[in-house]
């Protein structure tokens, strides 16, 4: 294993730790950019599908979640429209109506990431 060494006089490096932060970050802001492309309005409040098929909003950022388990596209979170435990992913906004639009957003679930 490498150790990490100070800089000889006059030379500046950046410590491992910090370029794999830099390196999740940028991976993470990457991931967010190609989900928008993709229609998925992900960074904010989000419109998801559980198993089941029931549509409610939810936080979802990228990186971040103290309410769910991430499982990489999906996660595992509670479901306030059925009251059971599911997997859920996103939905682009181009596949909704407006009717399943307004459903979706007379249920959120706990206002946390």
């Amino acid at each position: 294993m490498a150790q990490w060494r100070s800089p000889a006089r006059g030379q500046q490096t950046v410590p491992p730790g910090r370029r794999l932060f830099v390196f999740v970050i940028l991976l993470l802001t990457a991931g967010t950019l190609l989900a928008r492309r993709l229609g998925y309005k992900v960074g904010g409040n989000v419109v998801v599908r559980c198993r089941k098929g029931h549509l409610f909003t939810t936080i979802w950022i990228p990186g971040a979640s103290l309410k769910a388990v991430r499982l990489g596209w999906a996660r595992l979170q509670r479901c306030p429209v059925g009251k059971h435990w599911t997997l859920v992913t996103p939905v682009k906004d181009t596949d909704l109506s407006d009717e399943q639009r307004t459903q979706a957003t007379g249920y959120h679930d706990v206002r946390i990431p």
